[in-house]
């Protein structure tokens, strides 16, 4: 098989400032002219003294993960830079991975989504998650200890509002009745989910099974998660098959400042293809320095994967 490649746009602040969204934009068009299929945005809201708890990463370059980053670190708007990107592109997917759902409401979300959703013609890929920040939570005054119970809801209501008005809802945390919710999105059932986590836990494994278009895990889950997801699936009617597998692109730093080589990021691409992985995530600034040379690298990681592939 061919395998996809999705181009990380978060965190790339050693090429660019978190200020410069439109050479984001560029990169997305650049990426698609080199024959990838996704980009891919992160987000928060906001940061607190927790993001940097457990000591901010060494490499600038590395992925921002709980407690090892710069609370200054920029995060602009996911769903609005993509929106940008849908403007100036006409193939490539747009991947809203995270979504922090539980700090928005859902009628409000599912607006924004659906909206971007049309815009781009069924581009948009979205990964709703609850996220870890106490911090965050914190302060938009969202009980932390709640935002999985919330997020079930929103993913409730997001199913409602795809196929239909008049929709009406009781739940602990959203109610309302009657709504008229025009336009949808632009596939009937809405737009394509995927979902991940550390570990395949219960909420997970509904989520997946009752939503789920693609299975995005942080890091590499183990042969009890997959047999777990595929009897979660088969019990639901469904096949694991059907689920979109997500992995990445691992850099190796020689030291603190500098790049990774591209080729050792590469070499596991055939094993994860043989686990059944057909999605690749890769950020730039990890393997260039160059904020010109996006493209380039675009082109060498398709080069590179299709000769070892051959």
């Amino acid at each position: 098989m061919t395998p996809r490649f999705v181009l990380v746009l978060s965190e790339n602040w050693t090429m660019t400032t978190g200020r410069d969204l439109p050479t984001l934009v560029r990169w997305a068009r650049e990426a698609e002219d080199a024959g990838f299929d996704a980009v891919m945005v992160s987000e928060h809201v906001v940061l607190g003294p927790d993001a940097g708890a457990d000591g901010v990463m060494g490499n600038p370059r590395e992925y921002a993960l709980p407690g090892n980053q710069d609370p200054f670190t920029p995060w602009p708007g996911s769903l609005m830079l993509l929106s940008a990107i849908a403007s100036v592109t006409t193939r490539i997917r747009l991947a809203a991975a995270a979504v922090l759902a539980p700090l928005k409401h859902p009628l409000a979300l599912a607006r924004d989504i659906g909206t971007l959703d049309l815009l781009s013609e069924g581009r948009l890929v979205v990964q709703p998650t609850v996220s870890w920040s106490r911090d965050e939570y914190a302060a938009l005054n969202v009980p932390f200890g709640k935002r999985g119970r919330i997020l079930d809801e929103q993913l409730e209501i997001w199913d409602l509002l795809w196929r239909g008005s008049p929709v009406s809802y009781s739940g602990e945390h959203f109610s309302f009745e009657d709504v008229y919710f025009e336009p949808r999105a632009y596939r009937p059932d809405g737009p394509r989910m995927w979902f991940g986590g550390q570990h395949m836990h219960d909420r997970l494994l509904d989520r997946l099974v009752k939503y789920g278009h693609g299975f995005h895990p942080l890091g590499h889950p183990t042969p009890e998660d997959l047999e777990r997801l595929a009897a979660g699936m088969a019990a639901a009617g469904r096949d694991i098959a059907e689920l979109e597998r997500i992995g990445g692109c691992r850099p190796v730093f020689p030291d603190d400042h500098s790049v990774s080589p591209l080729a050792p990021a590469l070499e596991g691409v055939p094993g994860k293809i043989a686990q059944g992985f057909t999605t690749f995530c890769i950020k730039p600034s990890q393997f260039t320095d160059d904020p010109d040379g996006v493209g380039a690298f675009c082109r060498e990681v398709i080069k590179r994967t299709d000769a070892l592939l051959s």
